[in-house]
């Protein structure tokens, strides 16, 4: 913890390191009250410092951060505290050879170690977390990416409370100690960064399978788990199959080790960790059964075991020079674990939730304090970095490169870069030269993505002329200033994009000076603030469906009124636009209803939002998710982000008001598919799979759609899926629908009785937390200070935390945003605390304050003073410094 100003890190600083580790051989004896690490660096000077400089030998300067110093020798020679400069976060020694072996011995406790970075305890298990900084929690070493060594470990500890000893790499020895304990000895023959090591020790049982790769060779699959968890591992050991045979069909990257394992955490600051050969995971991300988990945590489990497998390649055997480059490795993985996901299941509706969770969330980070570009140029704590914009973003700006140069000549880009930097630690300007030389286009202007922060505004304007049988559309584009970039200069915008006629057919598209049609469906490339593109042989006015599958990740706006919309969710051939079409529509319907409200008139929703849905509904051929997605109206954080001013109660009335207008509206359809979908999952076993999980899907958004109408024979439907269905994504929204009903009676029992039969199973606890958190009914603070004294829950595992604090502040809009500030005091009050023990968890739940310009002049006030009263709080870590201080700049 600091007090003083912590010191910015600039991108434009950066230098290559000093030194470089050749091999890295570490022992860890693990005791109950402390950990002994022997660290032997073989290390050399590194020639292109040698080469940039002409100094001989510079000091070498180790991070180090909580650990005690026992011994330190240099080639051989014990060094004497003379011979070195300690301090609490480096260790200074001056090498007097161009090659040389640096031994160190250190004391760490990872038994006390509460903010869960490097070596620490989740409770009975020794496990570790180094990115981005946690290999100096470790031993002394040059903790940065571009810094790659070979390394081998050897672990010693207990047999009976440990007999589980793992590292990176592959076992290549273990036997038997004095004393009860044992050893374990693992090398990694790839190089890697010191990010990338894990161990594990524990009592742990474990799951096993075999795939066979694409050259023949065997590779063992292990899942290891807490022994009450055996039976929750087969879903993740599927995907994990499924991930390897994707990668290989797809990327042709084969796996390179003997063996492939993941461990299940129950304390996990993150959601899981592509550590090399040894996945680390949050348990909520691994563990997966009927009974336990809803149909969203199965497809959470497969998509994050193919990203950290997809890791090997894209992160591993390619890393980061530095940590300003996280979106090489991030944009590049969840682009790749999305398209794997669209493959494994609904392509249209992966893309529809992908992008609902951008413009809710990843929009508003662009527009808020904390903004920043695909490559930062700057962080005080790089754990703040770890946003929605380096991940989801940046996987934007590479799903906008497939798209502009198609799905062939991208692989043969990436299939390029693999080839190029394999072993290497390398940079955005790498990956983007590797898809230039693959494809002969020059990419400098589209590099602007990763330089210019926020999220550009791409104004579509039309004029048809009907003696020419023209038509064509300009657009515009702009960027809003984001905190230290006033001025930005247009980007490369790909706009996928259709005509339509009268009919809804795909008119042919040929733009002035080309000699034929390219068929219905074309992507063009907008570059210029101002651009207008002329379509020819245009017979009548069409209909555009503009950025087709979410081309680019821009605010577009057309004027299209709500007919137009109408016809194009009923007639466009685009999945993604169809359901864009109604979400157009009910944001208009739904902002008029914010107005009425605000003005105190009665409220009217437009019917033509009701005719709509009910076409949907009655649409026996469209895919049952897809009605399941169009029936969900625009989010209320979503009409929050999309207000100039947001009005919390405002808005939570309208959406509210209009849901009950539909659930009487259509009433009837609602019921009948809801009865059809319920009595298939009664005849059927619970399948994750997409079919199964459309089905779900439309039969409980129908289920919280009737509940509104309060009717006695809902309120027993509800009631008999929450007793007798077989799996948690039924059970979960009755048990939800109660919750945010009137039915107080039923609503406590069954509560009351999901509690006590899950009890014992952590996870399932925690979507119990989350239920009641996010219920809007009356008194939601002071359920959740009640909560937080539940014996289910802990202060100190970041699974309660987001469970409980984070579903109350970030979803639960108008009891956090209560007029009296209470939301915003208890928030500020849970992240003082956290901050004394956890500062990433802390900074992560700070979010919602700093969108406090987005509220009214009184919520702005209470928001504010709040952060003020955080930051002078005391000893701020870094973490919270950096959120804190940017969000009141």
């Amino acid at each position: 913890m600091r007090t003083e100003q912590p010191k910015t890190i600039y991108l434009k600083d950066y230098q290559a390191p000093e030194y470089l580790i050749d091999e890295t051989h570490l022992t860890f004896e693990l005791f109950e009250d402390h950990t002994l690490v022997h660290a032997q660096l073989v290390m050399r000077r590194n020639p292109e410092r040698v080469a940039a400089t002409g100094v001989a030998l510079p000091p070498l300067v180790l991070d180090g951060q909580q650990l005690e110093l026992l011994s330190v020798s240099l080639d051989d020679v014990a060094l004497a505290p003379a011979d070195y400069v300690l301090t609490d976060s480096h260790l200074t020694l001056q090498p007097k050879a161009e090659r040389f072996v640096v031994d160190s011995s250190v004391r760490i406790h990872p038994e006390s170690n509460t903010a869960l970075e490097g070596l620490y305890k989740s409770g009975g298990m020794f496990c570790t977390q180094c990115e981005a900084e946690g290999f100096r929690k470790i031993t002394y070493y040059l903790d940065r990416p571009d810094v790659m060594s070979k390394f081998t470990t050897t672990l010693s500890g207990e047999q009976l409370k440990y007999p589980v000893l793992l590292s990176n790499g592959n076992l290549i020895a273990s036997g038997a100690e004095e004393g009860g304990r044992h050893w374990a000895t693992w090398e990694d023959p790839f190089k890697k960064p010191a990010y990338l090591f894990a161990l594990v020790a524990g009592d742990l049982w474990c799951v096993e399978d075999a795939f066979t790769t694409m050259s023949g060779r065997e590779v063992t699959l292990r899942i290891y788990v807490e022994p009450e968890n055996i039976d929750k591992c087969q879903h993740a050991m599927d995907s994990l199959k499924k991930a390897m045979k994707w990668d290989e069909e797809v990327y042709g990257r084969e796996y390179d080790l003997d063996i492939f394992m993941i461990v299940a955490v129950n304390d996990f600051n993150m959601g899981a960790m592509e550590n090399k050969g040894l996945n680390i995971f949050n348990s909520s991300c691994v563990l997966a059964r009927a009974e336990t988990a809803t149909d969203a945590a199965h497809q959470r489990v497969e998509g994050v075991v193919a990203h950290e497998y997809f890791h090997n390649w894209s992160g591993n055997r390619v890393t980061c020079r530095d940590w300003f480059q996280l979106s090489l490795k991030e944009g590049f993985t969840v682009f790749r674990d999305a398209e794997f996901s669209a493959d494994m299941n609904s392509r249209t509706v992966k893309r529809i939730e992908d992008v609902a969770f951008l413009r809710t969330n990843q929009f508003a980070e662009d527009a808020g304090p904390m903004a920043h570009p695909v490559r930062p140029d700057s962080f005080i704590e790089i754990s703040n970095f770890y946003t929605l914009t380096v991940y989801e973003k940046g996987a934007e700006v590479l799903r906008m490169i497939h798209t502009l140069l198609g799905a062939e000549t991208f692989r043969k880009g990436s299939d390029l870069y693999f080839e190029r930097h394999d072993g290497q630690a390398v940079t955005c300007d790498d990956f983007v030269k590797a898809m230039e030389d693959a494809s002969g286009l020059d990419l400098t202007q589209f590099k602007r993505w990763y330089i210019q922060a926020g999220t550009p505004r791409l104004a579509v304007s039309e004029s048809y002329d009907a003696a020419a049988k023209t038509y064509s559309l300009t657009f515009r584009q702009s960027c809003p200033p984001t905190p230290g970039q006033k001025d930005k200069q247009p980007f490369v915008i790909p706009v996928e994009l259709g005509l339509l006629d009268g009919q809804g057919r795909e008119l042919p598209l040929r733009l002035q000076d080309e000699e034929a049609a390219t068929g219905g469906n074309r992507v063009l490339s907008v570059t210029e603030a101002e651009q207008t593109f002329t379509f020819v042989d245009i017979a009548e006015k069409p209909l555009p469906s503009l950025l087709r599958g979410f081309s680019a990740p821009v605010r577009l706006s057309f004027p299209y009124d709500r007919d137009q919309l109408m016809f194009l969710m009923q007639h466009d051939t685009d999945g993604f636009n169809r359901w864009e079409a109604g979400q157009q529509l009910s944001v208009q319907v739904l902002q008029e209803l914010i107005g009425q409200y605000q003005r105190g008139e009665a409220l009217a929703l437009d019917q033509r939002l009701v005719a709509a849905l009910r076409t949907v509904l009655e649409n026996e051929a469209l895919d049952q998710a897809m009605v399941a997605e169009m029936l969900s109206l625009p989010s209320e954080a979503y009409l929050t982000e999309i207000s100039e001013v947001a009005d919390v109660d405002a808005i939570h009335a309208a959406r509210e008001f209009a849901r009950r207008q539909l659930a009487s509206a259509l009433f009837e359809p609602l019921w009948k598919r809801y009865q059809a979908n319920r009595e298939q999952s009664r005849q059927t076993t619970y399948v994750a799979e997409a079919g199964h999980f459309a089905r779900r899907s439309l039969q409980n958004i129908a289920l919280s759609y009737l509940m509104l109408s309060e009717r006695p024979e809902v309120l027993a439907a509800c009631l008999e899926q929450y007793d007798a269905c077989d799996n948690m994504t039924e059970r979960l929204t009755a048990l939800a629908v109660l919750v945010n009903s009137p039915f107080a009676e039923e609503r406590a029992k069954a509560l009351a009785a999901f509690a006590e039969h899950f009890k014992d199973n952590p996870l399932v606890m925690d979507q119990w937390f989350s239920v009641q958190a996010a219920s809007t009914q009356p008194g939601g603070l002071e359920r959740v200070r009640a909560l937080m004294e539940h014996p289910a829950f802990n202060l100190k595992n970041p699974n309660k935390v987001r469970a409980l604090i984070g579903a109350f502040a970030g979803q639960n809009l108008v009891n956090f945003h209560n007029a009296d500030g209470s939301g915003y005091r208890f928030l500020a009050d849970i992240v003082i605390t956290l901050n004394g023990f956890n500062p990433q968890i802390a900074s992560r739940q700070l979010a919602p304050l700093t969108r406090w310009r987005k509220y009214d002049a009184s919520r702005q006030t209470l928001m504010k003073a709040e952060l003020e009263r955080i930051l002078a709080s005391g000893e701020l870590s870094s973490d919270v410094y950096e959120v804190v201080s940017k969000s009141l700049a």
